[in-house]
Parts: structure tokens; sequence; C-alpha cells
């Protein structure tokens, strides 16, 4: 029997297949431009090779192809029973997550994991801020993340892609030395990484050094195509870095051409969200609003995610509906919020309704209300998902409606919190 890259042994008899699926694997777990590809070549090889159609089935519903990623689940499970149990066991926690079961999905990977802990396929979709665990609504998700990461390091800690999601969760927790050390030796390992890239981009970011943050992500970035998976996604932090450091136009460069819709390429997932936090807090940065960015991109959000069901989208659709004017839309859209909340049906309680009541009141001029949601939603924000990087959005519109309303007291309060976190705030007039 054929092994993976991780010492598991596959059911494929074809040389072929089984490197094409490592192949394809390893594509899927660095963000790397290829792996449906791989994977096709692993399959014209075998055609019966379960793993490869699990594998396949992830690799499109990472670009958002839920019906071709449901089809592929189906074959995986058609062919499981032919298949060993650990194989038959990694199908079906790969597959539950796409069939819409996340908490099924995250009990059967503990499960499989217990049992196959180098498993770094089923590992993978529990990772990250968007992840199984990182998109669980739950308060304390960060050390979660970390303590489901700290009992695979015994079994896993030589790997680069190991090394590059352990340091995410480090970094997520505030212990950067150790985060950016890590990160580092993953990179090392394999320098085409894009996770990793974004990774040591986001601990960066952390430390405050925006200037080296810009510097590392231009000298990698123009190597990764923009059919990559992250493409969109580091974009987005290239422009961030730039409008920190002072680089506008450079800012809205990289935003029109690789964040925006139409210039961008990448999922919706990351289209709708990069997009509205980039144009909210160029504002909050100094910047100019222009009412046709934001109406395009409201147009599309409301297009990609007409009904709320993730957290993190949620908040960035109302940004977007905020902005563009769209009253009618917000109206409706929060009432539909309201009523997941009522119904026990939002995993991440009424955080968002809180989020979008203080962002509306921003957008109108009222301070005192802004305030009056945000300050206490603040510390619950850790719930609707993403990096700590990209909810600072929330933090950064409080602290400016505290400037507006004359409270530099408070303003300067919150930032120092906050940079006790992160050095550098960009809020205009600090």
């Amino acid at each position: 029997m054929q092994q993976d890259r991780y010492g598991l042994p596959i059911s494929t008899g074809s040389a072929v297949a089984r490197d094409a699926y490592v192949a394809g694997v390893d594509c899927v777990l660095s963000a790397a431009h290829g792996d449906r590809d791989h994977l096709s070549r692993a399959l014209m090889a075998d055609s019966d090779f379960a793993l490869a159609h699990a594998a396949m089935a992830r690799a499109r519903f990472l670009v958002a192809d839920v019906v071709g990623a449901r089809e592929s689940a189906a074959r995986a499970r058609a062919l499981a029973p032919e298949a060993t149990p650990r194989e038959a066991s990694h199908i079906d926690a790969l597959c539950l997550a796409i069939e819409g079961k996340p908490v099924d999905a995250l009990a059967a990977t503990r499960r499989h994991l217990a049992d196959h802990p180098r498993d770094a396929m089923v590992a993978a979709p529990a990772t990250g801020v968007f992840g199984l665990i990182g998109f669980s609504g739950r308060q304390d998700r960060e050390p979660e993340q970390l303590d489901f990461l700290e009992t695979l390091k015994p079994h896993l800690a030589d790997d680069w892609w190991f090394q590059s999601v352990h340091a995410f969760a480090l970094e997520e927790m505030g212990r950067l030395d150790e985060a950016l050390d890590l990160i580092e030796r993953s990179m090392a390992a394999n320098p085409a990484n894009a996770h990793g890239a974004h990774i040591k981009a986001h601990v960066l970011y952390e430390r405050g050094e925006d200037a080296a943050g810009l510097a590392w992500l231009d000298s990698w970035l123009p190597t990764y195509p923009k059919a990559g998976l992250m493409h969109c996604h580091i974009s987005w932090h290239v422009a961030m870095f730039a409008l920190v450091v002072g680089d506008t136009e450079r800012a809205w460069r990289m935003y029109r051409d690789h964040v925006h819709p139409g210039g961008a390429w990448g999922p919706a997932l990351n289209v709708g969200t990069d997009a509205p936090a980039f144009l909210w807090r160029s504002e909050l940065a100094g910047q100019k609003r222009d009412p046709i960015l934001w109406r395009q991109l409201n147009d599309y959000v409301r297009t990609a995610f007409p009904k709320p069901g993730i957290a993190f989208v949620e908040v960035h659709r109302i940004l977007s509906a905020v902005a563009a004017g769209d009253r009618e839309g917000l109206e409706g859209y929060a009432a539909e919020l309201g009523e997941r909340v009522a119904a026990g049906k939002a995993p991440s309680g009424d955080v968002v309704p809180r989020i979008a009541r203080g962002l509306a009141a921003y957008a109108a001029g009222d301070w005192d209300a802004t305030i009056a949601e945000l300050e206490p939603a603040l510390p619950a924000t850790v719930r609707i998902g993403g990096s700590r990087a990209q909810r600072d959005v929330v933090e950064n519109t409080l602290i400016a409606a505290y400037l507006k309303a004359g409270r530099p007291a408070d303003a300067y309060g919150r930032i120092k919190q906050h940079t006790d976190r992160r050095p550098s705030v960009p809020v205009a007039g600090l």
C-alpha cells in the first residue's frame, strides 16, 4: 500500500495517483495554486481513489464551488466502504463540513485525530480564524484553537504546515515572539506556503512592524499567481500596510486592482469582507468616501450573501449597507439577524446586531449611540470569527467615535489598551 507525506497508508495501487495526491494535498494545505489540477491527475490515474475525491471536495469547497464540492464528497462517501477504517473516518470528517454540519464535523475531527494525529488534511479545516473552531461563535475560541493544536504538536512539530497554523494560533493569543520564530521556520521549510506568508504578515502587524510587513509581502507576493486562493486577502494586507505607513496611492491601487469586486480574484468570503474592511478603515484614517465604490460593493455583497449565516460576513455586509446608504437593505437584514438570535440560531449570540446598531449610529453621526452600542460589544467581538487584525475595525470605529464625541481621554485610554497588544492604530487625528 502507498503512503502519503505523513506516512499514513492510502488505498491506491498507482504511484502516479499517490504522487499527484500528495502534491494536491500540499497545495490545499499551503493555498498554492494547482490543487485541483494535481487531484484531477490523481483521479485520472485511479478513479476509485476515495481520499483523492475527498481532497477534491475540500479543494472545491475552499473556492466556494459548493455544488462541485458536494458532488466530490458524495463520490468519496460512496467509495468509503471499500477503504480502510482510517480512510473512512478521514472522509467522514472532511465531508461533514462540506455538507453543512460544522458541529458534527468538529466532533468527528477530534475523534479521528485522537487515533490518527498526523492526519493534517483532517486537522486543517479546524485551524485558522475561518475554521471550524474559528467560526464556532464561542467566546473562548482562541485558547480552544491553541489547545487543539497543542495536542497535535508531539506528532507534527517539525512539519511546515503545522508550524504555520500553530504560529497563527500563538499570534492570536498574543505570544508574538514564539509565533515569529515558528513562522520563520515554517517559511524556510516551504517558501511557497501562501498561508504561511499570510500568517507572517499577521505576526508583523501585531508587532506594530507595518513597514516590515509591507516589505515582507512585497518580497513574497509577486511570485504568487492571482488565481491563488489567498491572493485577494494577502493583497488586502498589502493595502492596509500601505495605508498605515502613509503610501495611500499604493494602498488604493492595490485595493482597486486586487481587492474590490471586479479587480479581485478569490472566494466571495474574502472579497465580501476584505473590501468593506479596507474602505471603512480608509475613512477612519482620513480618506474621503467614494460612494460609487461603496454602491458597487454593496450590490456585490447583497448578491453573494443574501441571507445571514456567518457572523463575520454579517458584520461586513452591514458595513457595506451602512456606507452605501442602503437603508432598506440594512433594515431588512437587521430584522433577519434579530430573528436568528431570537430563535437561537446565531452561534455568536447577539453581538452582530449590537455591532450593526453601532455602525449605523456612527454613519448617522450619533457618536453617543455608537459608543453605547460598541463599547459593551467589543469584548464579545471574538465571537464573530476572523483575526484580531480584522476585528480591529470595530475597536477603531469606537476610538473614532470617542474623539468625535469630545472624549479624548476615553479614546486614548482605549488606545493604551490596544497598544499593549499592537503599537499603532490608524485612526484620523491620532
